[in-house]
């Protein structure tokens, strides 16, 4: 292998961001990583001038331009860059090179994009990971516990039930067995789904479209459903079924809050897939990630109910049981991925990370 194959190579296995931009700092080369910064493919960025992508900050344009034509490294701190496709805006540090490769006519810089959130999302990931372990335990444990003496009880009511005669009395004991019949249901959620993942091969927009179909159902035209799906996305290897819940629960949530909060913009919910590349999910790298946003704009979530928003029996809304997100968050990580949440006033996203080719390792938090 020679020694150009050989970086072409490297560069393509890097997880950080490399772009190539030609003299007018229009995009020539970019990584997977930068594909997955950018949240866009490689197609699309080639060709495409970088000042698209800076927000609101002449001077960093201005650098560029300046180490271009003066060929001296330059390296900006907490530089802002903004995502057209979605509107997001992250902090970066960046590095900029001159570069003259063999055989390439003009001058040209090599520029390697850090996002500062990179770290805190990998710690943010772990500490999921963990919390949902370990909140999954302890609710096995307690509902174990619960459930036990509720069959008891609901046991005794029908015994008593059985030698009384008036009526009147009656209806108690048929209060307590609905009671005791209603916490046990709640306590099987609790525990989730004791079925193993039924794994097939499945197009993620099977599922997209299905859960579109089934909310426009429901809240008719008082919610617009916006659909944004990149068509090349590969076949995952998933259940259809769990995820068709996953995505529902994410969606009627969203639904709910935009309409118990009503306001003067009209309620979109936006339905978005797209593909990332090597891309971590925990302690695993992925050659490919499917990532499936629900975004909404509603009212947004309150800082300390995001913090805790998979925990059992957390909820923002007086009739919520604070269930469905951590069983929606345990059916992902069962697929060895993610669900992720940022929300600000008017913008609540719900990120879902599948690998497309997951390692297949059973999950320690399956029932057996």
């Amino acid at each position: 292998m020679n020694s150009a194959v050989l970086g072409n190579a490297l560069l393509e296995q890097l997880s950080t961001a490399v772009l190539l931009l030609d003299e007018h700092l229009s995009v020539r080369y970019a990584n997977p990583a930068a594909e997955q910064l950018f949240a866009t493919s490689r197609t699309q960025l080639l060709g495409r001038s970088i000042a698209l992508f800076f927000w609101e900050d002449d001077e960093c344009l201005g650098a560029l331009n300046n180490a271009l034509l003066d060929q001296q490294p330059y390296t900006r701190r907490e530089a802002r860059l903004h995502f057209p496709s979605n509107g997001q805006v992250i902090t970066i540090d960046y590095t900029a090179t001159p570069f003259n490769g063999a055989g390439q006519a003009g001058k040209q810089l090599l520029v390697e994009l850090f996002p500062q959130d990179r770290v805190l999302r990998l710690s943010r990931e772990d500490n999921l990971f963990t919390a949902h372990q370990v909140t999954r335990a302890l609710v096995r444990g307690v509902a174990h516990e619960v459930k036990n003496p509720l069959g008891g009880i609901r046991g005794a009511a029908q015994l008593l039930a059985r030698q009384l005669s008036s009526p009147e009395l009656k209806e108690y004991t048929d209060v307590i067995i609905a009671e005791t019949d209603r916490l046990s249901h709640v306590v099987d959620r609790m525990l989730g789904p004791r079925q193993r993942l039924n794994f097939t091969r499945i197009n993620i927009h099977q599922v997209l479209e299905r859960v579109r179909l089934i909310l426009q159902a429901e809240v008719g035209e008082a919610i617009t459903l916006i659909c944004d799906y990149d068509p090349s996305l590969p076949e995952l290897y998933a259940d259809l079924d769990r995820l068709i819940q996953v995505v529902l629960n994410i969606v009627r949530n969203a639904a709910q809050a935009l309409l118990e909060n009503p306001s003067e913009r009209p309620a979109e919910i936006i339905l978005r897939s797209r593909v990332l590349r090597q891309f971590t999910i925990g302690a695993h790298r992925h050659r490919l990630v499917c990532l499936v946003e629900v975004e909404d704009n509603g009212p947004g979530i309150d800082g300390p109910l995001l913090e805790t928003l998979f925990y059992p029996m957390v909820t923002g809304r007086a009739q919520g049981t604070g269930l469905g997100l951590p069983i929606a968050q345990g059916i992902i990580q069962e697929h060895e991925g993610l669900i992720e949440c940022e929300s600000t006033r008017g913008r609540t996203v719900f990120r879902i990370l599948i690998p497309v080719d997951p390692h297949l390792e059973p999950y320690p938090g399956v029932l057996p």
